[in-house]
């Protein structure tokens, strides 16, 4: 990090290197990396307004009655340059490996160490058309990102865009020109591995449904989405409770998530440890491992609602039936709490999630083991594949889990329960997660770690710095390296110094990375690029004796100055090409 901010090291490599827009010496197939393999057959303050219970006019009937049972236990030409480009643009078997547990613990940073910043690219930064978009400001935007310090970026790797057309053909045109250019500037890369739907969620910019094939068959049967208590569908991602059927063409879906992993190691095996140093496994709607049970899609849901749980598709309710009959309470198999009100219910509207509700009896206890244990054993289903495909390459695995902060400080945390993390007054639910990760050697990638208590409304029991502690806790306590992402895109320096609190780790281990969101014309205001370039540098030195705030930050003034001339001179590129 301390190079990175060497004025003269920066001029002097930077300046005096042309990064070419396009690769030679290559065939067009492997240029365009096209792969086929045979297989099987600001924050979240809002106006709040409360929904009353009849919400659509539905009315649920009440859960189960209580009874004992068994328990699942200054303006800078060359930025504001780059801004307008970025907003204009331009015109077979799945098992073969062995499965290994792992053994090794993985190293976390020691306190003060430094943390360091990646950034999330945009999330269409590769089109339909299998080519860099934007590819002109996308060069000038890693330079610039290079220049202040960054360690790397994030890119989604997205399902639906590489085995868009037949399943077992893979076309990765796009993602290996923007490897290469990344590669030539320096920037390391964490991969998502991105098996949901991009549209309908905070933040999304873009729409890339799933594959067509896959789409097909879910329109074949309706039940390999996910389904709530009311028969609406969910086609972010498909069902945990079909993992293991072969439902898609022959194959099921785990395996065709594994499939593609292989497909990317291959194609991408000369970058794999170098340039790719981390793997970050989808596991659900937006990349996390949850439900999808608060979408935006349609005003479905808005903030602070609880949420709704996702178990009515037939392959969940089958395996409810079975989890009911084996603790001797069949009649707790036909489905979910009916009582547990409507997405944008609070807790406190509700039988089910009120203080002394139904989730704190038998019925709730089984009930809320199972939802959440299967979400535990999706998890498990596809890090076992993604450990195995990436094993040797040198590359980390992470998982990211959501950061569902609201209605926090009530006693049930609703909204927590029905994404299915089951942390409640008096059960830590991120300690199996965390326990789940560390077996794997997984990163846990937590959002949400730039909220501040006090920029949450009040009334809705918002407890985003309650939360990242518990987290920060439950990953410490089962090995697991912790790193971190802000859940929302803030340029403000109070945010900052939540980020750098929270990262830094004063009751723990700093994490081990740290994604800031997002890539794109915001980001390069002249403003919020010197803040940001202040917030790379204060990362990456840790708490170091003697530097105060103030003192990084003119450092950074007269490293954005110095380098102004490095990145005007990129920039002007966009415009004349």
């Amino acid at each position: 990090m301390d190079m990175a901010f060497s004025i003269s090291h920066q001029i002097g490599s930077l300046c005096g290197t042309q990064v070419p827009l396009s690769e030679s010496g290559t065939g067009p197939a492997e240029a365009a990396g096209i792969v086929s393999v045979k297989s099987p057959a600001a924050n979240m303050r809002c106006r709040i307004q409360r929904q009353p219970m009849d919400a659509d006019g539905l009315s649920p009937p009440m859960s189960p009655c209580r009874s004992t049972s068994p328990v699942f236990g200054a303006t800078r030409p060359d930025l504001s340059m780059a801004c307008q480009a970025l907003m204009v643009g331009e015109t077979a078997s799945t098992t073969t490996e062995t499965v290994e547990e792992y053994r090794e613990p993985r190293p976390v940073r020691g306190k003060g160490s430094g943390v360091p910043v990646y950034v999330m690219m945009p999330l269409d930064s590769v089109n339909a058309g299998h080519g860099v978009n934007k590819k002109r400001a996308m060069n000038a935007s890693l330079q610039a990102l290079k220049s202040a310090g960054v360690e790397g970026v994030m890119m989604d790797v997205w399902w639906g865009l590489v085995e868009r057309e037949r399943p077992g053909e893979y076309n990765f045109g796009g993602y290996a020109e923007l490897l290469e250019m990344c590669r030539r500037h320096g920037l390391k890369v964490q991969a998502v591995m991105s098996f949901h739907q991009c549209g309908g969620n905070v933040g999304d910019s873009c729409t890339i449904p799933l594959p067509k094939w896959v789409v097909e068959e879910i329109e074949k049967d309706q039940d390999l989405a996910y389904t709530d208590q009311w028969g609406r569908r969910n086609y972010e991602y498909i069902s945990l409770g079909c993992d293991n059927l072969p439902v898609l063409k022959g194959r099921t879906p785990v395996h065709c998530y594994a499939d593609f992993m292989r497909a990317f190691r291959d194609n991408f095996k000369h970058f794999l440890g170098d340039t790719i140093v981390e793997i970050q496994v989808g596991m659900g709607p937006a990349g996390e491992l949850r439900y999808p049970s608060y979408p935006e899609l349609n005003g479905t849901w808005k903030f602070p609602g609880i949420g709704a749980f996702q178990c009515y598709d037939r392959y969940m309710r089958s395996s409810l039936k079975a989890a009911a009959e084996a603790v001797g309470k069949p009649e707790w198999g036909n489905g979910g709490p009916t009582d547990a009100g409507h997405y944008n219910n609070w807790p406190e509207d509700t039988p089910f999630f009120r203080r002394d509700g139904g989730w704190n009896t038998p019925y709730g206890e089984f009930f809320l083991g199972w939802y959440s244990q299967m979400l535990l054993e999706h998890g498990e289903r596809v890090l076992q594949p993604a450990t195995a495909v990436f094993s040797g390459t040198g590359v980390k695995i992470s998982v990211k889990v959501a950061g569902i902060h609201w209605h926090y400080a009530s006693r049930s945390h609703a909204p927590e329960l029905t994404a299915g993390y089951y942390n409640t007054r008096h059960r830590d639910g991120y300690l199996p997660i965390a326990q789940t990760l560390a077996r794997h050697g997984a990163v846990f990638n937590f959002t949400c770690i730039e909220m501040r208590d006090d920029e949450q409304p009040a009334e809705a029991g918002c407890s985003p710095e309650g939360l990242v502690r518990q987290v920060g806790m439950a990953a410490a306590a089962a090995g697991a390296a912790l790193a971190g992402e802000n859940a929302l895109p803030r340029y403000d320096e109070r945010a900052h110094e939540q980020i750098i609190g929270a990262a830094d780790g004063a009751e723990r281990e700093a994490m081990c990375a740290f994604t800031y969101l997002r890539m794109g014309p915001e980001l390069f205001q002249p403003d919020n690029w010197r803040r940001f370039v202040a917030l790379v540098k204060r990362m990456g030195e840790g708490r170091k004796a003697g530097r105060c705030r103030e003192e990084v930050e003119r450092e950074a003034d007269s490293f954005v100055s110095a380098t102004r001339p490095l990145v005007q001179e990129a920039a002007a590129a966009l415009v004349h090409g």
